[in-house]
């Protein structure tokens, strides 16, 4: 028996049409003294129990049904709404004592940090001495290079056993001549003294590199001359066994026994996501010195000499591979005060399909699924309400900051950091904050 179900004069049930109607009709003044709203299911015209369609979801109030999206506290007040109650379950601790065997990554560490793809990388280097370990009946762990200043806050979760620091800190004075490379200067022949040293010292079954231009690939191809291996470019698919990866300008693919070294392409296997490694982090100098004792030669570099960093213009930066962009939207109405404020920020420039069909910017400027997809480090949004296709094209940015009016729009949803104030008011802010800043470093330039 169901709600509409009522007595007749020879104690059966008979069905009520009317209250049927008024159930069906969500719009009905007695529609809600019908349903109850703790009814899931009723008995169907052949007798069967079915479940209630007008169940699923609540009436808004414009009389449309929505979807129930607060887990069952959409038909109470808002006070009395309560946010579902989440618990954080830490994720198991993988201490490896005594490595049998190494499989060594050196991730980009593009800006300092781990990208998407080097987490890739690492969950494929993590596959591997599963494999491995599981065939030969021994323990192995993932040994990560890494150069300069890093964050190391997320190498535990992201599959990394072993750490190979090489920073000034780490060289005795009589390396000095390292200092400049590991404090951020372009030095490729120091850094393939390191890798060998770690390839002597350790003697790491594979070598996994990332196929990018951020220096995976330059380093990976350093490193396949000096140790003499034929590496496997653009691999998307490997095991023990074999590798999968893509020639012909990526419309074919190859398959070949997998090498000592592999350089891999985003995406080529899942990241660390269930587990959190112990990383124990390795003393480079010993390394450096037992490498030059077995091998004699000397570490220094000899053909390559750093001048150091030069000027960029931000705005000559492919919008694809800027690390910083300011981009503006509908929401601005100055555009000079917004060119001002990129230039005293030093970020590339960018702005949103209004923006750009309305002239404020020029085309190549558009960020979106129908515009250029970035992957900047810090993405700054002036004005931009944030629609599907602007969304999807700063999907892979790692820190995003909104400023708008709306608190509830999407790009505000997205934001790591949101300023709720007008586009206008935030930009003479912002420049009257950099003024001293900028004219401090001018003044240090003269």
């Amino acid at each position: 028996m169901n709600e509409t179900d009522t007595h007749n004069p020879h104690g059966l049930y008979r069905r009520d049409p009317r209250q049927e109607w008024i159930q069906r009709n969500r719009l009905h003044p007695l529609h809600g003294q019908v349903i109850h709203p703790k009814l899931t299911e009723q008995r169907g015209p052949s007798g069967l129990i079915r479940k209630n369609p007008h169940q699923v979801g609540f009436i808004g109030p414009h009389g449309i049904k929505r979807i129930d999206r607060m887990a069952g506290n959409s038909s109470q007040p808002l006070s009395l709404r309560r946010a579902p109650v989440t618990t954080d379950i830490p994720l198991p601790l993988i201490n490896i004592v005594d490595p049998a065997f190494y499989i060594a990554v050196v991730p980009d560490f593009s800006g300092g940090y781990l990208s998407a793809h080097d987490k890739d990388i690492l969950g494929q280097a993590q596959a591997l001495v599963d494999e491995i370990s599981q065939a030969r009946n021994q323990v192995g762990a993932v040994v990560a290079i890494a150069f300069g200043d890093i964050n190391a806050t997320d190498l535990d979760t992201a599959g990394v056993d072993r750490l190979i620091h090489m920073c000034d800190t780490q060289v005795e004075p009589t390396a000095s001549m390292y200092r400049q490379l590991f404090n951020g200067d372009y030095n490729p022949e120091a850094c393939l003294s390191v890798l060998c040293a770690v390839d002597s010292q350790l003697n790491p079954l594979h070598w996994l590199l990332p196929d990018s231009t951020h220096g995976g690939f330059d380093t990976g191809c350093r490193l396949a001359a000096a140790l003499g291996e034929r590496p496997a470019t653009q691999v998307y698919q490997a095991n023990a066994k074999q590798v999968i990866g893509r020639i012909n300008g990526s419309t074919q693919d190859y398959q070949r026994e997998t090498p000592r070294l592999l350089m891999l392409s985003a995406e080529c296997h899942l990241p660390v996501d269930e587990t959190r490694h112990e990383v124990i982090e390795l003393p480079i100098q010993p390394l450096l010195d037992s490498h030059i004792q077995d091998s004699g030669s000397s570490l220094k570099p000899q053909h390559i000499t750093s001048l150091g960093l030069m000027n960029v213009d931000p705005n000559a930066i492919p919008l694809a591979e800027a690390p910083f962009i300011f981009s503006g939207g509908n929401g601005i109405r100055q555009w000079e005060l917004f060119h001002q404020a990129a230039k005293a920020l030093g970020a590339t420039e960018g702005a949103s399909r209004v923006a750009v069909d309305d002239g404020f910017m020029p085309r190549h400027r558009q960020v979106g699924a129908t515009g250029t997809w970035v992957t900047a480090d810090v993405y700054l949004a002036v004005g931009i309400s944030g629609a599907i296709q602007h969304m999807q094209g700063i999907g892979q940015c790692r820190k995003v900051i909104a400023v708008n009016t709306d608190p509830n729009c999407d790009m505000v949803k997205r934001a790591d950091l949101s300023f709720i104030i007008d586009s206008q008011v935030f930009l003479e802010a912002l420049l009257n904050a950099l003024k001293p800043i900028n004219n401090e470093a001018n003044e240090h330039a003269a």
